[in-house]
């Protein structure tokens, strides 16, 4: 069987969001056909859309997939519903428990209103290029160019690598 690689922007601001982002990890990890081949650190970053949000708590994930685009995007955004997400319309860049986006898959550019790849957008923002580039530096976004460069012209959303304060049960685990 063939596999692909594909990359997969995780968001959330509701709902403990680092524990969102550390529960879909787990789900992508667990999809049938996928293997979770990297992550990256867990970033911060203010909201894209309404001010009156909390920050964002971004990351990136690789993935070897044998499923082909567009069910991967189904299995997405069933994790998305598990975790609570409800999309709506009117709430676009509001608040959320997950946001998974297929950010690229392969080399495959598609304009399909069902499934735009490479993701609209991503060549563009900080949230995106930042944990990009710490798992795949060297990595091409088709039509826009290597994620490395792309980095100097992206949007600042005050992105700064986030470490979540240990919970009291982490902290007692690791207290031995």
């Amino acid at each position: 069987m063939k596999a692909w690689p594909a990359f997969i922007g995780l968001g959330a601001n509701l709902e403990d969001p680092a524990g969102q982002i550390e529960r879909a990890l787990g789900a992508i990890a667990s999809l049938p056909l996928t293997t979770l081949v990297k992550r990256s650190a867990l970033y911060l970053s203010r909201p894209m859309g309404p001010a009156d949000q909390p920050d964002y708590v971004n990351a990136v994930a690789q993935v070897d997939t044998g499923l082909p685009a567009a069910e991967l995007l189904t299995e997405l955004l069933a994790i998305e519903r598990r975790q609570g997400r409800q999309r709506s319309a009117d709430q676009r860049n509001g608040p959320r428990t997950l946001d998974l986006d297929l950010l690229l898959y392969a080399d495959l550019v598609s304009d399909d209103p069902a499934l735009t790849l490479p993701h609209p957008g991503a060549h563009e923002r900080d949230f995106v290029l930042v944990p990009l580039a710490e798992i795949a530096p060297r990595l091409v976004i088709p039509g826009r160019g290597r994620v490395s460069e792309l980095l100097a012209g992206c949007m600042d959303h005050g992105l700064c690598r986030y470490d979540p304060p240990a919970t009291v049960a982490t902290a007692a685990a690791l207290a031995g």
